[in-house]
């Protein structure tokens, strides 16, 4: 607007030097209605700036200046003394400074956009967190390390900050929580959706309880199921009931000419106290300070930093250099279950917002190697003990940094975690950090097919107990009914356990065992030799 008022007053002072001497115009006064709207200014990045007024000054404008009374001096071609109309100047009114809110809730609740719900449990589901307090605390302590993240992305996308909310009634905020149905994180992902928005589940790492990777994948689904059913209560009934089961929902209710709002469809109990839940933490953000509602503040700032690392590093070397604990690290860390950090799958970590310069700096000082562990991938089936004489390890540990269970093999292609050193000092490359998998059958010995034939009156019990097997097993190898009758002759297939071909040296030991008991018998108990006795001849008389 300044640069705007300077070109008038400057077309004015030249359009009247050309036309000669006027008389003097005065200036009207400016009314309420005529001057501009105060509003703020913002630059961009959240931060309000008042609009800069610059009122007539003597010697200012370009080249005459405005003095009293509207005249102008100085000009170059009109006579100082012929007076000289000037455009009005607007008064510009102060704008109050816009301060952003201290408390999150506050941010939060600003940002509320979706219809209220009403309905009675929505009340039961208030009175149920409200009588809670302790476990409130709980949520809102574990929250209070993603929820500026949270709100921040939401926000970005221009979407209800009622769905920051959602993790409290999803996992109440626990990265670590899984369900009896397998899905896991904040935002409680099945593997297979999980895999559908990109999140990575391999050896080293569940991306459904990484922070930034999990909030980014629900807010695409969230963001998909809004346009899918153009209503937040039904899209947040799809994100927990499936969006096949809302559609069919919806589908059977106008076969039925019924109304298709979240609260006309037939659906589990879970889905149907679902929103109510979220709609009864709305309220009490809303009520928070009252007597009966304990928020903890939560400060409207960020808690964690990002850092990038180029190269594998040890969890224990990172919360030694970044001066936090292990536990702490994995607290905003939860996608990773390994005591390496793969640089090639997860180029960048979360640390705490003043201990993440820390690392950064120490990290760039720091003198030796970064990394113990790298990953092997399995050439063929084999025994964890196998695997242990073919890197040189303890079969021990190596079952207990793989989480190997008991009687279990590794498949060719498994991708275990190892020691770093002789051949196996290398960083994991990028095709073993995102897709290695440990991959594990039953270490059952082996069997060779044995068939047998049923006597009259067997049953499977009867031969399963004969031939020293499960009835089960007897009936999975030939493909019987549990309770099917046996006739006398029926031919069946057994497995029965390969033996092991002794050793030579074992067969010597046993021969020469058997030589030696022989030889130390007592006397007695020897056989005795077989006496034949001689039958004389008799004489032929003459």
């Amino acid at each position: 607007m300044t640069v705007l008022r300077r070109l008038v007053s400057l077309l004015a002072t030249l359009t009247l030097t050309a036309c000669g001497t006027l008389p003097t115009v005065e200036p009207p006064t400016a009314t309420p209605q005529d001057r501009a709207p105060s509003r703020p200014v913002t630059t961009g990045v959240g931060t309000p700036v008042s609009p800069i007024s610059e009122p007539a000054t003597r010697g200012s404008g370009p080249a005459g200046a405005v003095t009293d009374g509207g005249r102008t001096s100085g000009t170059a071609n009109a006579p100082s003394a012929e007076p000289v109309a000037v455009a009005p100047v607007p008064s510009v009114q102060p704008v109050a400074p816009v301060v952003a809110p201290t408390d999150l809730w506050q941010r939060m609740e600003n940002g509320f956009a979706m219809p209220d719900l009403d309905d009675e449990r929505v009340a039961q589901w208030e009175r149920w967190y409200a009588s809670r307090p302790d476990y409130l605390q709980r949520m809102a302590d574990r929250a209070s390390k993603y929820l500026f993240h949270i709100v921040e992305e939401i926000e970005r996308r221009d979407l209800p900050l009622e769905l920051a909310l959602l993790p409290f009634i999803e996992s109440a905020f626990n990265p670590q929580a899984v369900s009896h149905a397998k899905a896991a994180g904040m935002w409680q992902f099945m593997p297979a959706t999980g895999k559908h928005f990109d999140l990575k589940q391999n050896a080293f790492r569940d991306d459904r309880r990484d922070v930034l990777a999990s909030t980014r994948a629900a807010l695409d689904y969230l963001e998909r199921l809004y346009r899918m059913f153009g209503d937040w209560h039904l899209a947040l009934a799809a994100y927990n009931w499936g969006e096949g089961n809302v559609q069919r929902a919806i589908r059977r209710n106008q076969a039925a000419g019924l109304p298709t709002g979240y609260l006309d469809l037939r659906m589990p109990d879970e889905t149907r106290h679902y929103v109510p839940k979220l709609q009864a933490m709305k309220n009490l953000v809303r009520a928070r300070g009252q007597r009966h509602v304990a928020l903890p503040t939560i400060g409207n700032h960020p808690f964690f930093d990002t850092v990038r690392i180029e190269r594998d590093i040890d969890v224990a070397l990172i919360a030694r250099l970044a001066d936090v604990s292990e536990a702490d690290f994995h607290t905003l860390n939860p996608a990773h279950n390994k005591p390496v950090i793969m640089a090639a799958g997860t180029p960048e970590i979360l640390l705490p917002w003043d201990n993440a310069l820390r690392f950064t700096e120490r990290l760039a000082r720091h003198q030796g190697p970064l990394a113990s562990w790298t990953a092997w991938r399995v050439p063929r089936d084999m025994s964890p003990a196998q695997a242990a004489q073919q890197v040189g390890w303890d079969e021990a540990a190596l079952r207990q940094a793989n989480r190997i269970p008991p009687r279990m093999r590794l498949k060719a292609g498994s991708t275990i975690l190892v020691p770093r050193e002789g051949k196996l000092d290398r960083d994991v490359p990028e095709q073993l950090a995102d897709h290695g998998q440990l991959m594990l059958a039953p270490d059952r010995p082996a069997t060779r097919t044995v068939r047998i034939q049923a006597r009259k009156g067997d049953t499977i019990a009867s031969l399963a107990q004969r031939h020293r097997v499960r009835a089960a097993d007897l009936v999975a190898w030939n493909g019987l009914a549990p309770n099917a009758r046996l006739r006398a002759g029926q031919t069946l297939e057994i497995q029965v356990p390969v033996a092991r071909p002794a050793t030579r040296n074992a067969t010597a030991r046993a021969s020469d065992k058997a030589r030696r008991t022989q030889a130390k018998a007592p006397a007695q108990a020897r056989p005795p030799a077989t006496r034949v006795a001689r039958v004389p001849q008799k004489s032929r008389s003459n």
